[in-house]
């Protein structure tokens, strides 16, 4: 039984650490699922070689001493990598070791799984892990030909294991201590350790730690009477016939939090890391790679002590166990003196190098992952090839008892504890005290549509990251749809290719359409705010009820209004929807011409402080009609209040006029015009062919009825009333008086005017008469789209009821590249406000618009939670050393990089140079005259090499910061025609 919170005091909660992501890339296991389920499967995931240097499914007859032993734990994959993903040109991935590229991948999985995208994480981030010595470097300098003349010094930084963590804080964007450890096979777990101090200390906020050891080739080592290396290549720990050990590849990633933090953050908790220890053995041992029982067993107890649990309490301990004559009767000689007294045959045994093999500085790591899935699981995975304990070890009467078969963890009520040991060479030691999770409330499902988001690099990646997450989904139908949506827009980079859904629960985001993939660009966002018509009972009603902000600022213009109607307006947007007189009352009233007004009015103001919650601020508003006091709002030029009484008195203006109607009219203004006799009047342009007329109500049938007679069809609007027609001149110096008492203030930002067609000055912003002419003068809003369509590619966002606006803007000659989206549904479509507008949101999001997460889920707290990972992309890159006896290698090329579209280069000298030393330095087949070569990937060595090729073929005399400033081939090549001398 896990720790409740309840029972946990506040002390345990700031002196714990929390395990809120794991990643790994082991033998057999392209990730932490998959390496359960080996571990449950009690699946031994070594690789044996054939006299002909391939894998062979037999193990090798047992070698003699001083023979190679052709066995290995393979990881898969280990010579290819997602170049783009990480913003490499492929020549950089070419240079950097196979083990950094899987350690950089391996810090990213795991950052993901705890949901965490360290752009957004405001605290923090250290990472603390080290690696193995490999022979790449050797292998790179053996074949320069393939490296487009890279430096030692280029090639030692992409090999060298010091940069190891640097690496990755510089590309996964960390901001805390980056430390590389090594104290040989024990690294991954000092490294932990010192995570785990440094949390404590507060040197950072999140931690990653871990370690990696990769080969690509494996390397083969030999086994020596007595050595570390078993002879059959088989690790049989604490059994009778061990002989040791065998090498492996992998690499390992723990993400840790400060148990309070976690909590308070919402995180899912894997584990809880109590306490750990470090030391060394120092000379009490008969020699320096020999283990010692008293430095061990030291270390164990520091670690308990810590950790502040009585020995007894521990129930399972990955040992380090590597299965050698020597090492494994001293290990539990160790535990059992650390241990002291207990029950015998009462804590169970285990090494996960029965499994994988020993992965070296990734060793420690590799068990510490399997014990926190062990605990999560509630289930002790299998040790493997133990069948007859070592003589040299005293089990019958020990506390210890290695674990032979996949078992139910069972505790008897007592929270399940853990010890994790690493060993290394030399003598450092370290330990670690694992409790499983707390037991946490509930998470209250949520009840309301969820906006799921997904992207990545590419339309391949994005395509495979949809079925993954839809493939988790049908896995887990117990996840609440909100934490996922949170944990996906929280906890993942954005990138360029992106898709979204929107659904109330996962058959909803499984059965949709929505996850239909857009490239992301930089767009600005205008607020366009409809007129009378669209309203209806019922508008907005779920927005009221789940976004705090739409409900305040729907409450404040009922606030302000109510003294003014004498009944309160929210009985009629929202009446009770079983109420059937309510609902006839609120139909009735949202009938009425200045009810009905004031409700658009209303909602419009609520859905722009909604898109302001949600972290989108328009860079210009246009309104139509009755929506420009809306926009002008949003823009500065009125308070709420004023607003709220100038549109009162606008609608008690129109609803007096004598009866009148509108008409929308399918023909360009100047074939309308001649049409238009006695009391008619354009009311509006809304594009070349789209007019609407306003007049007194018969005028306006007969006009209809003529129109018909043409064969052109026209559309009475659902406004009771003429507005901007000769109708409304009798009441424009009342209207002008009114708009002279309240406050006016120029615009703080660009509004567009429906009646110009261009932007409203500051003087017309604040002129009653601007005002006046508004009420009577033609709605142009088709200028107004003109003029706005005239500037870059933006999102044109409806912010209202309906889709009007959003329909006439898509229909406009100029809308080409501009995205065009309503914010709530019409009254006639089949979906909920809610649903619409998370879907506007995901529409934005998808085409590069920064949402506010926080802002969209309105405060309400969710937690993150583990989800697939980034699909990599992965290609072959790979520089092999020449073959010999004992490798089998042979060269490989450059991986060709997909193809690019690029246009033609114009047949000039200078430019087809630097092109081609673009793509020489870069790996890539060719670059474009107007590609970024530091967005392709260089960095500053790369564009020192760059300019090294240039200067012996022009004659102005370049230096490095020349690339700086000019970064592609066509301004590089204008610097170039600027500074030769004349």
């Amino acid at each position: 039984m896990s720790a409740s919170l309840d029972v946990m005091d506040e002390e345990d909660r700031s002196a714990h650490l929390a395990v809120v992501g794991l990643a790994c890339r082991l033998p057999g296991a392209a990730n932490v699922a998959e390496f359960w389920s080996n571990l449950a499967g009690g699946v031994e995931s070594i690789t044996y070689f054939g006299p002909d240097g391939q894998p062979c499914a037999e193990s090798p007859i047992e070698r003699a001493v001083g023979e190679e032993v052709p066995a290995f734990g393979l990881v898969a994959d280990a010579d290819r990598f997602d170049a783009q993903a990480f913003g490499m040109s492929p020549q950089e991935a070419l240079m950097l070791d196979p083990q950094h590229r899987v350690f950089l991948e391996c810090a990213r999985e795991a950052l993901e799984d705890a949901g965490y995208d360290p752009a957004r994480y405001r605290g923090a981030i250290g990472i603390y892990a080290g690696g193995s010595e490999t022979d790449y470097l050797s292998a790179l300098r053996a074949r320069r030909d393939l490296l487009a003349g890279a430096s030692d010094w280029q090639l030692r930084l992409a090999t060298g294991v010091d940069f190891l963590t640097s690496r990755v804080a510089y590309k996964l964007g960390l901001r805390g201590p980056a430390v590389t450890v090594q104290t040989a096979c024990s690294t991954s777990l000092v490294a932990i350790h010192l995570a785990a101090q440094a949390l404590l200390a507060g040197d950072c906020d999140i931690a990653l730690a871990g370690g990696a050891s990769v080969h690509v080739p494996p390397r083969f080592g030999h086994y020596s009477e007595g050595g570390p290396l078993s002879p059959d290549g088989r690790c049989r720990a604490f059994d009778a016939r061990a002989q040791g050990t065998v090498g492996s590849n992998g690499a390992g990633m723990v993400v840790l939090k400060r148990l309070a933090d976690a909590l308070e953050d919402g995180d899912t908790i894997r584990a809880v890391l109590r306490g750990t220890a470090v030391n060394n053995d120092a000379a009490g041992k008969i020699g320096f790679t020999a283990p010692s029982v008293e430095g061990q067993s030291r270390v164990i107890e520091t670690a308990l002590h810590a950790a502040g649990v009585d020995p007894a309490s521990i129930s399972y301990l990955e040992a380090h166990g590597t299965g050698t004559r020597l090492g494994d009767p001293i290990e539990v000689a160790a535990l059992t003196k650390a241990f002291g007294a207990r029950e015998p045959r009462s804590c169970w045994l285990g090494s996960v190098k029965t499994n994988i093999g020993h992965t070296d500085a990734a060793a420690g790591v590799a068990g510490f992952i399997k014990t926190v899935l062990a605990l999560e699981h509630r289930k002790l995975p299998p040790s493997l090839n133990f069948e007859r304990p070592n003589p040299e070890i005293d089990f019958e009467h020990g506390p210890f008892r290695v674990n032979t078969e996949l078992r139910d963890w069972d505790t008897d009520g007592r929270p399940r504890r853990a010890g994790v040991s690493s060993l290394g060479i030399g003598g450092t030691n370290a330990h670690a005290v694992l409790e499983e999770a707390p037991t946490l409330p509930a998470s209250e499902r949520s009840r309301t549509p969820q906006l799921m988001v997904l992207s990545a690099h590419g339309p391949a990646s994005l395509a495979r990251a949809v079925e993954r997450l839809g493939g988790h989904l049908r896995a887990h139908p117990e996840v609440d749809l909100g934490d996922v949506a949170w944990t996906l827009q929280m906890g993942r980079t954005a990138h360029k290719h992106r898709a979204f859904a929107v659904g109330q629960d996962t058959q909803e985001v499984l059965e949709q359409e929505g996850f239909a993939p857009q490239l992301a660009g930089e767009r600005q966002v205008v607020f366009m705010f409809p007129g009378h018509g669209g309203q209806h009972v019922g508008m907005g009603r779920e927005l009221y009820g789940s976004q705090p902000a739409f409900r305040e600022a729907v409450d404040a213009c009922r606030a302000h209004l109510t003294p003014l109607l004498g009944f309160d307006l929210g009985a009629v947007l929202h009446p009770d929807p079983t109420d059937a007189a309510a609902l006839e009352q609120a139909t009735a009233r949202m009938g009425e011409f200045i009810t009905g007004q004031l409700s658009v009015f209303v909602i419009e103001y609520a859905v722009a402080r909604l898109w302001k919650r949600w972290g989108v601020q328009p860079a210009a508003v246009v309104g139509h009609s009755l929506g420009a006091y809306a926009a002008a709002t949003v823009a500065g030029v009125f308070r709420l209040e004023d607003a709220l009484r100038l549109v009162l008195e606008r609608s008690r203006i129109l609803a007096s006029l004598p009866s009148g109607a509108m008409l929308a009219v399918p023909l360009p203004e100047s074939e309308l015009a001649p049409l238009l006799h006695g009391g008619l009047a354009l009311a509006a342009v809304n594009g070349p062919v789209q007019c609407a007329v306003s007049g007194p109500a018969a005028e306006i049938e007969a006009l209809q009825a003529r129109l018909m007679e043409r064969g052109v069809e026209s559309k009475l609007l659902r406004i009771p009333g003429a507005g901007h027609s000769p109708l409304v001149e009798p009441s424009l110096a009342a209207f002008t008086a009114c708009v002279q008492r309240v406050e006016r203030r120029p615009p703080r930002l660009p509004w567009i005017s429906d009646r110009t067609g261009v932007a409203v000055t500051a003087e017309e912003a604040v002129d009653p008469a601007y005002w006046a002419a508004h009420l009577r003068h033609t709605v142009r809003f088709g200028d107004a789209l003109n003029t706005l369509f005239a500037g870059p590619p933006g999102v044109f966002l409806e912010v209202g009821p309906g889709r009007t606006l959003a329909t006439l803007a898509r229909q406009n000659p100029g809308a080409g590249p501009h995205l065009t989206v309503a914010t709530l549904p019409h009254p006639s479509d089949n979906t909920s406000d809610a649903v619409s507008a998370l879907t506007a949101a995901g529409r934005l999001w998808s085409a590069g618009v920064a949402i506010s997460w926080q802002g969209l889920h309105g405060g309400v707290s969710r937690r993150r939670v583990p989800l697939p990972t980034y699909p990599f992309e992965r290609q072959r890159y790979l520089v092999e050393a020449p073959a010999t006896s004992t490798t089998m290698a042979s060269v490989s090329p450059p991986p060709e990089p997909e193809p690019m579209e690029v246009p033609e280069l114009p047949e000039d000298e200078v430019v087809r140079r630097i092109a081609t030393a673009f793509a020489e330095v870069l790996g890539l087949a060719r670059v474009g005259l107007h590609d970024n070569f530091f967005a392709l990937g260089g960095d500053s060595l790369m564009a020192a090499q760059v300019i090294a090729r240039l200067r012996p073929h022009v004659a102005t005399p370049l230096k490095v910061k020349a690339l700086f400033r000019a970064p592609t081939v066509a301004r590089l090549t204008r610097f170039i025609a600027e500074s030769s001398p004349a």
